[in-house]
């Protein structure tokens, strides 16, 4: 379980200015069992002594953090994002506890993202993230410092790694629901009497396991009991990665502004408003595949700029910018 959180979460820094900070978040990532660190544009000297000094037996985390120009890049790979914020800003997103949001992040390729020292995140990175969430302080002095926020959502992860939530599903395979008050069964050696609407049926005598030597008992069926196991996930099932939505919002954004649905002074706000629609329904691979396709149908229907061919909304066809085809020739 450990091996599998640290595998999926990866903790973003964006623009992070102060080398102790950036030096902590290496020690509590280590400390909490964390290796993935990913650093946006930093302004800071994140491998200097100051950096090592506060990172102490964690420069490995520090040497090995991958450095992006902006945030998109951070999240490529993920299905799951979640984004912290301090402030009270009016957002469109209602920020979580840490402790409600966080146990999502455990389950698929994800990113817990932190912003800026002095001001945190813009409205535009939040809108990255599905979910948001505020560590509650005291109104004596809400803002925490960025290492000290990354240390609690740490701490957070790490309890959950260790006591995982408990599935309904697993407490019903170890302990499988028992009837009440079920049937006894009859004595050795007699019949097991029908019920009267069955009185036509034959039935065979009840011979326990073990009770009649002349009678072996019933064996299991060849291959043993059959367990309804989970099934791989299929590629067009699966969550789709940021780097597919981002390609779908920038061929939607440029879509809409042809038709005229956008403006450019105001693509940017309601642009944001498709984000959210979309993050609060998780689409998978297969249905941004789908999404795409209708773009490509639309945007040839009225301006024919992609050569007509078959609707697909197949993973090769739909998925990539634009995928080459060739005009079809006339006879």
């Amino acid at each position: 379980m450990v091996a599998t959180a640290s595998a999926n979460i990866r903790i973003v820094l964006v623009e992070p200015a102060g080398p102790l900070n950036v030096g902590s978040v290496a020690r509590v990532m280590k400390n909490m069992g964390l290796h993935q660190l990913i650093l946006v544009n930093p302004q800071c000297d994140y491998l200097g002594e100051e950096a090592r000094l506060m990172a102490v037996r964690a420069a490995d985390i520090l040497e090995n953090a991958r450095v992006v120009e902006s945030l998109p890049a951070a999240l490529v790979g993920c299905t799951r994002a979640i984004a912290t914020t301090g402030d009270d800003r009016p957002l469109a997103t209602k920020p979580e506890y840490p402790a409600d949001a966080l146990p999502w992040l455990l389950e698929a390729p994800s990113a817990l993202i932190f912003g800026r020292e002095d001001c945190g995140l813009t409205n535009a990175e939040l809108n990255y993230a599905q979910r948001l969430i505020r560590i509650p302080s005291s109104e004596a002095y809400t803002s925490l410092n960025l290492a000290q926020a990354v240390a609690v959502c740490c701490y957070e992860l790490y309890k959950l790694v260790l006591n995982p939530p408990i599935q309904v599903n697993s407490l019903l395979e170890v302990n499988p629901p028992i009837e009440v008050n079920p049937p006894l069964p009859p004595p050795r050696g007699e019949k097991k009497e029908p019920p009267p609407w069955e009185e036509n049926k034959e039935t065979p005598p009840y011979f326990p396991q073990g009770g009649n030597e002349e009678e072996p008992p019933p064996t299991p069926p060849k291959g043993g009991m059959k367990k309804n196991l989970p099934q791989a996930v299929k590629e067009e099932d699966a969550s789709a990665t940021f780097e597919n939505l981002e390609g779908y919002y920038q061929q939607l954004e440029t879509l809409l502004l042809k038709v005229g649905y956008l403006h450019p002074h105001t693509a940017a706000s309601r642009m944001a408003k498709f984000r959210h629609l979309y993050n609060r329904a998780y689409p998978s691979v297969g249905e941004v595949a789908m999404l795409r396709g209708i773009l490509r149908q639309v945007e040839w229907a009225i301006g024919k700029t992609h050569p007509i061919g078959p609707v697909s909304d197949t993973l090769d066809q739909a998925l990539p910018d634009y995928p080459a085809q060739k005009a079809s020739e006339p006879d």
